[in-house]
């Protein structure tokens, strides 16, 4: 008999006692703390050790909030019972009208409306805007260098012009062709893997060192500002609760190491769940390549079977980052609840190390086999590794292996910022205009609420409640983790724009167009289209200031390693200064790069029974009318006894030489940004040092 009865936290003038507000079927409750208990809290506060800075700019309505949650999660079971019985719908802090009519992006209603925690996530997320700036110039710069040369170079000419008979690329339906026929994609690698591509990734590297140094730096003016630089939330969990029970006890910290290595073990199954997927990708390409060789409708899907299987890999990828999603989530929660943390705060920092390590394995586990296993495990002609005996796996181009990467990364982006944001969007604003169509009855009953007449008394009159309270209903629900999927999503963009950039250096102009519209889109949806936000105080962006330093140095491995490995730029330094006509002659008319894509190939003799056990009569036979005796592939293997060569096993130590100067240098360099850009401002110091000698001073008083 209660069903259809709503609960919310509103500011009422009653301790901890029930506000009934009654419309027909509709029974709406409100709970708030008076400011008996408000100044309770600030004393607390003051004579705390670590926030006692804070006590002095505590808002009221803030702080009410605070202290009303506090009390509802003494007792979590039991409002859980009373919502999933039916008997309570929700449970939801208020918006009220004209903050909402006043928000913008002013930090400072920020921070009263929602607390320091949303504050400060516009505020990072601010901050990385700006600074994707001149790394977007940057990238586009680089990819208008490759522009502007790719047509003259030598390596694109060679490749067009050639007569080069290839290999087949799958077994049964590809026949032999022509180098020539990938001019297109020979053209694409060139403008995504040149000189200025190690240039800046290195920047890249380095600018994420600059960008968190920076940060710290304009986090610690606003929590200085704010007066929560030295704030603790475990002491602030400690104050609430001594607020709502004088007599509590504090929870004991608590360990198990049997706990503990379940969860290590269950953690380890559920990366290696997502390795797997990232090899069924694999699997699935490496079919599909072969599958679309036999279709004969349209021939451009045929001719490059590859590459359209690869995009579509891409697409299924995406697919698959939004399912795991929801398990990621769900798994983390579980072995969080597992560990039976102490307090939310452990519980909120377990659970997003569980989650983002959980997410970047699921987005970056096929990257990491595109960039540095593709083309490099399939074997030759007469000695193809194969799935199940059966499929051969995939091959570099022989312009390089590092368009296919960019292919990948491309896709995923644009998909996962262009559909991720219409969903986010679309979905609260659904949600809100179905709330609406099935309350319409009711709102029409409180039409007549004037709040102009209104607000000239008082307080509201109950029409004018009722109209708040169901407007409030009707937004899309929010829970504790709300905030976390925000600074997740954002935080996942950091790692796609700064590892594997050398493979997209556009990904940063991708990352700050989106960017704009992004915080446009959650200021709207956070006011607008979803439930209030509990406000919650901190002095920094927690774990994730971590997990973005991890990210850092990620970035610089994976590049050194992209450029010295996935990228042709060591095998094109080798050649030019010991293998090409410049490292032979001293005649300056020659191009140094001229023969460099014949140097990369390697030759098989159809007649060789290895070669006939690979590959089909029909496949090998005839190449427009012309007996074919020989193909060629990419590799650096003898033309007799395909053994790898001398000037293979040369370019691999120079890429082993070059990953470790790379890092070395790049880390170097980080390590000077961050001394060089001090964690906290001068005038932040000096005003903290002030503030303490005036309040040491008012106690000597």
């Amino acid at each position: 008999m209660f069903r259809n009865i709503k609960i919310s936290f509103i500011d009422c003038v009653l301790l901890f006692m029930w506000q009934k507000i009654t419309d027909e079927d509709k029974v709406f409750y409100g709970i708030t703390a008076p400011k008996e208990i408000f100044e309770t809290y600030r004393y607390l506060l003051k004579v705390s050790d670590a926030c006692n800075w804070s006590c002095e700019q505590q808002v009221f309505n803030f702080t009410t909030i605070l202290i009303v949650r506090a009390l509802i999660q003494s007792e979590p079971e039991y409002l859980s019972d009373l919502i999933q019985g039916n008997i309570f719908e929700a449970q939801f802090c208020l918006h009220f009208a004209k903050n909402r009519r006043i928000f913008h992006f002013c930090v400072c209603f920020l921070r009263d409306y929602f607390g320091e925690k949303v504050a400060l996530y516009f505020l990072w997320l601010g901050w990385y805007t700006f600074l994707l700036i001149p790394a977007a110039v940057l990238g586009v710069i680089v990819f208008l260098y490759g522009l502007a040369f790719f047509k003259t170079s030598p390596l694109i000419q060679e490749v067009c012009q050639s007569d080069t008979i290839m290999c087949p690329l799958c077994d049964d339906k590809c026949k032999i062709w022509k180098l020539s026929d990938t001019c297109t994609y020979a053209k694409v690698s060139i403008l995504f893997d040149n000189e200025g591509t190690v240039a800046f990734a290195m920047f890249m590297a380095v600018w994420a060192t600059v960008f968190l140094e920076f940060w710290k730096r304009h986090r610690a003016s606003y929590v200085s500002e704010w007066k929560v630089f030295d704030w603790c939330e475990e002491e602030e969990e400690l104050i609430l609760e001594i607020v709502n029970n004088p007599n509590c006890e504090s929870k004991k910290h608590s360990h198990s190491y049997l706990r503990s290595t379940l969860v290590m073990v269950l953690v380890t199954f559920m990366l290696l769940l997502i390795i797997g997927l990232a090899h069924a990708l694999v699997v699935f390409r490496v079919i599909a390549s072969e599958q679309l060789a036999k279709f004969k409708s349209w021939s451009f899907i045929s001719d490059n079977s590859n590459t359209v299987a690869f995009m579509l890999g891409a697409v299924l990828h995406y697919l698959t980052i939004i399912i795991m999603t929801k398990v990621n989530r769900k798994v983390a929660l579980k072995l969080c609840e597992l560990e039976k943390a102490r307090s939310y705060a452990a519980i909120e920092r377990s659970f997003t190390v569980k989650m983002f390590v959980f997410q970047f394995f699921t987005l970056f586990s096929s990257l990491i086999y595109t960039a540095f296993f593709l083309g490099r495990i399939n074997g030759h002609p007469g000695g193809y590794v194969k799935l199940a005996g059966k499929w051969r796996l995939e091959e570099c181009h022989p312009s390089g292996c590092l368009t296919d990467l960019f292919i990948q990364m491309a896709v995923i982006l644009f998909l996962k910022q262009t559909i991720n944001n219409v969903f986010e969007f679309s979905g609260p604003w659904f949600t809100r205009w179905l709330k609406r169509l099935q309350s319409r009855k009711l709102r029409q009953n409180v039409r007549q609420c004037s709040k102009k007449n209104c607000m000239e008394s008082t307080e509201l009159c109950d029409n004018c409640k009722v109209k708040d309270l169901l407007r409030n209903f009707e937004l899309d629900s929010v829970d504790q983790f709300s905030l976390f999927d925000e600074f997740l999503e954002m935080v996942l963009q950091f790692s796609f724009t700064t590892i594997f950039v050398a493979a997209f250096p556009l990904a940063p102009l991708l990352a700050l167009l989106n960017n704009i519209i992004e915080i446009r889109l959650d200021a709207i949806k956070m006011v607008s289209l979803e439930r209030r936000l509990i406000p919650k105080k901190t002095n920094d962006i927690g774990i994730w200031t971590d997990v973005l330093e991890t990210i850092g140095v990620l970035a610089v491995i994976a590049n050194g390693l992209v450029i010295g490995i996935s990228s042709d730029f060591i095998p094109r330094l080798v050649y030019r200064y010991r293998y090409g006509p410049c490292a032979i002659s001293s005649t300056t008319e020659i191009d140094c790069m001229s023969g460099y894509i014949q140097n990369t190939l390697s030759i098989a003799n159809i007649s060789d029974e290895n070669i006939k056990n690979d590959f089909l009569p029909e496949q090998l036979n005839i190449y427009n009318g012309t007996n074919v005796t020989s193909c060629s592939y990419r590799d650096y293997r003898s033309n007799e006894d395909y053994t790898l060569t001398n000037q293979f096993w040369v370019i691999q130590a120079i890429r082993f030489a070059f990953v470790v100067l790379f890092e070395h240098v790049v880390v170097l360099c980080k390590f000077i940004a961050g001394w060089f850009v001090p964690g906290s401002p001068l005038e932040v110091k000096n005003t903290r040092l002030q503030d303490k000698l005036d309040r040491l001073k008012e106690e000597l008083k």
